[in-house]
């Protein structure tokens, strides 16, 4: 194994998140390693996202009740003060971007444009080009991240186990690159590697996450937050792709309506009907398939000829699947989108372990609870990530780095069953047997082929939807439908070992 030494934090993960704290961390003072496996604007969530990011930005609004929007979303489990602190940083926020050259819809008057999405009291979300947020807001905070003489950035480098020392501080990791290990001794350490959707079989998010930074924080000993709590998008197209192209929740803020095969309403014939929290919606389309009616996104009234241009990314993803969105109905399932669970971190990215951070959707900071409030994500990665990377440029780092136990890769057709298996049964609807089975299959999966850091955490996610026996957010357990009368976390510590001697 190669081994080199960094002066200055490791950031291993380049979304929007590890890009945002890398910039405040060398803007610092710091010198930056950035560390992703794909380059730059590929294979991450933020240049996925198509609505936008919520903010308070108009005088109807304030983060009060963005903050009000949130906490109701989450069913009971988001964090108070955690919320407050996100979207008391909303319209500072979207300015730092906007002034690194993120394109912002603007009105006549030079105000941003929002758009309402589900669960918001009112209209919030900046738009970039209709449906073309996550890049171009990524692509803005990229090039200043190329003009910044104090970031490196080490592209094909996959992060495979965290380096700690005697203490069980985090002083570095081990990565791949170019098909040999390098472990890199840091003052510390930023997770920001991502959410877990390529461990379902369906998802919207790039396949390559996994979910392996959350794995191998919680081998290092961090606390894992809530993993059972992910969300579902109900409007991912489904055309037989993999991952599944989105259409974005603003269509139906702009009046498309889901209806089944026959012209139905899923949800009801009111004009809000299909703007209710994104669990009960995707639970609708869900339903609606699994009983054999279909389900579809209904945008020729409310859209119809003005889609290229309003809703570019989802008009293209249709036209190339042979759907024209202007004259039929888009078919659509429930897909996995997002990992309210994650690494426990507050507000500045630190996790329960000394010299590891989280940041971004592997972080779990409060904030979303049990359902994440539509486009609150792409503000948390960048208003979290920007304190962590203050916060991080003054480490200064800690003892020598033990010996790392490296996670081996799971092979691709083991990987193909247990993403199966998730969808099928750590879905949107689950229950005890399926649950069950499921840890069985992660067992044998693990007998065969190690301890993968897939495997992790998936058994994590896995665990917490068996131990929670209720339905809360995006959770739905059908053998137990109700919420139960008091809203409680689940907080997984796995017990560190870490070898007593020195690294040769």
């Amino acid at each position: 194994m190669n081994r080199t030494r960094h002066d200055g934090p490791l950031i291993v993960g380049a979304g929007l998140a590890g890009l945002s704290a890398a910039l405040e961390a060398a803007r610092a003072g710091a010198k930056v390693l950035v560390a992703t496996p794909e380059p730059l604007l590929n294979g991450c969530s933020s240049a996925w996202a198509q609505g936008g990011m919520a903010a308070a930005l108009t005088a109807v609004d304030s983060p009060e009740l963005h903050a009000r929007d949130t906490e109701a979303a989450g069913a009971g489990l988001v964090e108070p003060g955690a919320a407050q602190a996100l979207t008391g940083a909303g319209r500072e926020t979207v300015e730092w971007l906007a002034a690194q050259g993120a394109p912002f819809d603007r009105d006549a008057d030079g105000g941003f444009v929002v758009s309402l999405e589900a669960a918001h009291s009112v209209a919030r979300v900046a738009r970039v080009g209709g449906d073309g947020a996550g890049r171009a807001i990524l692509s803005a905070v990229v090039a200043a991240v190329r003009a910044e003489k104090r970031i490196e950035v080490w592209d094909e480098a996959r992060l495979k186990g965290l380096a700690q020392d005697e203490t069980g501080r985090v002083v570095g990791a081990v990565v791949e690159r170019g098909g040999r290990l390098v472990e890199v001794t840091a003052t510390a350490v930023v997770l920001a590697t991502g959410g877990a959707g390529g461990l379902f079989a369906a998802t919207t998010t790039p396949a390559a996450l996994k979910g392996e930074g959350m794995a191998l924080a919680a081998r290092a000993g961090a606390e894992i937050l809530d993993p059972e709590f992910v969300q579902f998008h109900p409007t991912a197209l489904d055309v037989g792709l993999d991952p599944a192209p989105l259409a974005t929740e603003a269509l139906r803020g702009e009046g498309a309506r889901l209806i089944d095969g026959q012209g139905r309403f899923l949800l009801g014939p009111e004009d809000d009907a299909d703007l209710k929290p994104r669990d009960v919606v995707a639970r609708a389309v869900h339903a609606a398939r699994i009983d054999g009616r279909g389900a579809y996104l209904d945008a020729r009234t409310a859209i119809g000829e003005a889609f290229p241009h309003e809703f570019p990314a989802v008009f293209a993803a249709c036209m190339r699947s042979g759907l024209d969105p202007r004259i039929s109905p888009i078919p659509v399932m429930a897909a996995c989108h997002y990992h309210m669970g994650g690494i426990a971190a507050d507000a500045d990215g630190r996790t329960t372990v000394a010299g590891l951070y989280a940041v971004g959707e592997c972080a779990a900071t409060g904030v979303h609870g049990a359902n994440r409030l539509a486009s609150n994500s792409l503000l948390e990665a960048a208003a979290f990530g920007r304190r962590a990377g203050r916060a991080v440029a003054g480490e200064t780092g800690g003892g020598r780095a033990l010996p790392v136990e490296v996670a081996p890769d799971l092979p691709e057709a083991a990987l193909a069953e247990l993403r199966a298996g998730m969808t099928d049964y750590a879905g949107v609807v689950r229950d005890a047997d399926g649950l069950t089975g499921l840890i069985a299959l992660i067992d044998r999966l693990e007998a065969r082929h190690g301890a993968a850091a897939a495997l992790g955490a998936a058994r994590l996610i896995v665990q917490g939807a068996l131990d929670r026996r209720e339905s809360r957010g995006g959770h739905y357990r059908s053998d137990y439908p109700q919420a139960a009368a008091e809203a409680r976390h689940t907080r997984v510590r796995t017990a560190r070992v870490v070898a007593l001697e020195a690294a040769e």
